[in-house]
């Protein structure tokens, strides 16, 4: 009962969240920033204050869809970001210069998420069917269980792998912004509220996946 519990707790957190980063986005989507410039701008600011003029930014379809891709070598702004000079345009575009940032200088935790996403890929896929199955034949097949276990265990260990890869690109781009000049006294509050709330994303989306994945160990041992 109290993993349902936990459960519970987690989906009513996760919404919360969810609804004040869309609320707080859409707050900071309508204050300019300062020195006029885009998100698009913004981003290749921080690139070539890097020293890094092998990334290219591109816009990319839907919100906060932003990402950088290392195999492309791409930064993707979503379209409220990419030609907007609002305060979150330049948060969001920054932090994702922070992943590109990381990305050149070497970044431990982000090569080691770099290293786990064919394995995550893979699990991702079958470990829907591969649980499902161990659940019906545990008594048949108990190391199947066991096996999807283990599968999940590799996109929980991903989530939390995510979270200092996500904390450190957000701490790069307000420490970035700042001394850039980007943001002000003002904005820079508005700026780190923005990044803030984005990263309880990924704290609520890891601590589910534990959750989720203590669940499945309970139901095996029940065996």
């Amino acid at each position: 009962m109290n993993i349902w519990i936990l459960f519970f707790i987690v989906m009513i957190l996760g919404a919360i969240v969810q609804a004040t980063l869309n609320s707080r986005f859409n707050k900071y989507s309508k204050i300019p920033i300062g020195n006029g410039m885009t998100g698009a701008e913004v981003a290749m600011k921080m690139l070539h204050d890097h020293g890094i003029y092998n990334v290219k930014v591109i816009p990319t379809r839907g919100m906060l869809t932003d990402h950088f891709n290392p195999q492309t070598m791409t930064v993707a702004l979503s379209e409220g970001v990419y030609s907007s000079r609002s305060v979150a345009a330049a948060a969001v575009a920054a932090h994702e210069c922070g992943h590109a940032v990381q990305h050149a200088t070497g970044y431990a935790p982000l090569k080691f998420r770099s290293a786990l996403v064919p394995v995550v890929n893979f699990a991702s896929n079958i470990v829907s069917i591969v649980l499902l199955l161990g659940i019906l034949l545990m008594n048949a097949f108990p190391g199947l269980l066991w096996f999807g276990i283990c599968l999940f265990a590799m996109t929980t260990l991903f989530s939390f792998v995510t979270l200092p890869v996500e904390i450190n690109a957000s701490r790069r781009a307000v420490t970035w912004l700042e001394t850039a000049g980007i943001t002000d006294d003002t904005t820079r509050p508005m700026a780190v509220d923005a990044l803030k709330w984005a990263a309880y994303t990924y704290v609520i989306s890891a601590i589910g996946s534990l959750i989720t994945l203590l669940y499945y160990i309970g139901i095996a041992r029940r065996d």
